[in-house]
């Protein structure tokens, strides 16, 4: 992550995981920006990269502390989406590139005592949401093409 000065965008590094269940729903966490606490919104697993990880690493420990569910970056395999988003959090610009993973698992039941003090006081709730869903609510949700990515691997996991 760099930033230049006071007001630059900072750039990161992401890896994400696409956690799906047996019945094709995807799990996404629910949460606020401090700075905007009356504008929540659901997003998927994972974040910014540590120094000297790889994205595949990030996504492994941020899907441990944020559900509970631990695997090997290996067993993310190869990434299956890429995307570079812009957003704001407390006040600051970020332009983040990011890497999604995919993990099929076979129970829905997840964990979230490994969230650090920061993620702990901002995630409020987590659901497991199908690509309907998705595409009927109301409500905001990260990144937006989830319902087609939903889809997608429904399809390619399909006998």
């Amino acid at each position: 992550m760099t930033q230049a000065g006071a007001g630059a965008v900072v750039f990161r590094l992401a890896g994400r995981v696409l956690v799906l269940d047996g019945g094709g729903r995807v799990l996404l966490l629910h949460g606020f920006d401090p700075a905007q606490a009356g504008r929540p919104y659901w997003f998927t697993v994972g974040g910014g990269a540590k120094p000297g990880e790889s994205l595949a690493q990030a996504a492994a420990r941020e899907l441990a502390e944020e559900t509970g569910i631990s695997v090997s970056p290996a067993e993310l395999g190869l990434p299956v989406w890429h995307e570079i988003t812009e957003f704001s959090y407390q006040g600051r610009r970020y332009r983040q590139e990011q890497d999604f993973f995919r993990l099929r698992v076979t129970s829905a039941e997840i964990s979230v005592e490994g969230l650090e003090d920061e993620e702990a006081a901002t995630v409020d709730g987590c659901r497991w949401w199908t690509a309907a869903e998705l595409e009927s609510t109301t409500e905001q949700f990260y990144p937006a093409e989830l319902p087609d990515l939903v889809r997608r691997f429904q399809i390619e996991n399909t006998p």
